[in-house]
């Protein structure tokens, strides 16, 4: 797919087909993700990678109260913040944000579908995350990706809006 029609046909998908995720493509999400800029280089992330049943429904229950969306995926991928490996301090946020978008349009562009379920500073879902994964406390759950076939195809939206456009200044 090209990067232009990746980027605005790009939508979050919640539903999704009981066909597994191949392997293949998930090594290739993780390699999408690393490949985000960061901040000085320090790539501060690590990933988690689910495809357990039973840990999907857990996520469902202890993350998401029960959504059936995790239910329904075939995996998951969580990005953690680890800021012991910022190259700036501060900017580990920005820099796990860069690779999960890079993480959600590769996954369109290889045909799978995801949404970006917030992790960071939401206690009860990075607490779920903890238990659930067992990521350790110097470390942030930062945002959580189920993943999957896609079982609807919301049309895509043009979003783009003049009037939040300010040339030479506000």
């Amino acid at each position: 797919m090209e990067t232009m029609q990746t980027i605005m046909t790009r939508r979050s998908i919640r539903m999704f087909k009981e066909t597994p995720v191949a392997e293949a493509d998930l090594k290739k999400l993780l390699e999408a993700a690393m490949n985000a800029p960061s901040a000085g280089d320090g790539r501060p992330w690590h990933f988690v990678v689910v495809t357990d049943r039973g840990r999907l429904d857990r996520l469902a229950d202890e993350v998401d109260s029960g959504n059936a969306l995790f239910r329904q995926a075939r995996a998951a991928i969580l990005i953690c913040l680890d800021p012991a490996r910022e190259g700036f301090a501060g900017f580990g946020e920005q820099d796990c944000a860069c690779a999960a978008q890079n993480l959600q349009l590769a996954a369109h562009a290889l045909g799978l579908g995801t949404v970006w379920i917030a992790v960071i500073r939401v206690p009860p879902r990075e607490a779920g995350c903890r238990q659930v994964l067992g990521v350790p406390d110097t470390v942030r759950p930062f945002a959580l990706f189920p993943l999957g076939h896609p079982a609807e195809r919301p049309p895509p939206e043009y979003r783009y809006d003049e009037a939040r456009v300010h040339r030479g200044g506000w």
